[in-house]
């Protein structure tokens, strides 16, 4: 497999990587050489720069997975995982916006996906902490935007800290719309504890919340708990779901299994 050498064809041999890495556990630098279809000191650059990301593990003539999951945490990556199913959701969670609201979304490149459809339903006052999504409605009519600030984050491209969570505190909004690492019947996950206290503020900032969910989440976990399933007024998330963790979860919330072909054809 050859990939051009552009800026964005790079951050798709990274993620090619590091798919392949945490699938196998670890790889050789000739083994990755021969799976991006670049040369040896190539390969050497990349893997330097996502051990230097923390992403990956570098040792002599190869990598390992980071079990640290940083990669999850990556802006980066999570841009270019389930983008169709993330799509997907977020048509799915338009029904709940209604013009005149205001709604909160975290740093979740779901909630990202969710940004670009809402200039379809403005007016509405949004508000959120991730840059991209500032970036993608700082233009756009009819949307009010309020910027969370606080400390920068290069990993998760979005402000953190306590300034950003006092600052979200202050605010209430009718909706939150918000993504997580993990989740199984009852409770959800995030592999970082300073995202969690975001989230958690952000939930409870929304007199109705949505957490959005593609399959790749569902039944896992993560180092932090989060927020029980409970918590949330509506899960949307996309199959296959296993039925009995299904069932669970319905008898704590509203659940909805969004299918990727159902939505297409609704289009």
């Amino acid at each position: 497999m050859t990939l051009p050498s552009s800026r964005g064809a790079r951050q798709q041999r990274h993620q090619l990587i590091v798919d392949h890495v945490l699938a196998r556990g670890d790889a050789t630098v000739a083994e990755l050489a021969e799976l991006t279809g670049v040369s040896l000191m190539t390969v050497h650059r990349d893997i330097a720069e996502l051990a230097d990301r923390g992403i990956l593990r570098k040792y002599h003539g190869g990598v390992s997975a980071q079990p640290s999951m940083v990669f999850e945490s990556s802006s980066d990556f999570r841009l270019h995982a389930h983008a169709d199913e993330k799509e997907v959701l977020a048509r799915a969670a338009l029904s709940f916006v209604a013009p005149g609201m205001s709604v909160m979304l975290d740093d979740s490149t779901t909630a990202l996906a969710l940004a670009r459809l809402l200039p379809e339903v403005g007016p509405l006052t949004v508000v959120t902490n991730y840059r991209l999504i500032t970036e993608e409605l700082r233009g756009a009519e009819g949307i009010r935007l309020i910027c969370v600030g606080g400390e920068y984050s290069r990993t998760h491209d979005s402000w953190i800290g306590l300034p950003a969570i006092d600052m979200i505190s202050g605010v209430s909004v009718d909706l939150t719309v918000l993504s997580t690492s993990g989740m199984t019947a009852g409770m959800t996950f995030h592999q970082e504890q300073e995202i969690v206290s975001i989230k958690r503020a952000a939930r409870q900032a929304g007199a109705t919340s949505v957490l959005l969910m593609d399959h790749s989440k569902v039944g896992r976990r993560a180092l932090h708990r989060l927020e029980s399933v409970d918590s949330f007024d509506h899960v949307l998330l996309t199959g296959p779901v296993d039925e009995e963790l299904l069932r669970e979860m319905r008898e704590l919330t509203d659940v909805r299994v969004i299918e990727v072909n159902e939505v297409n054809e609704a289009e």
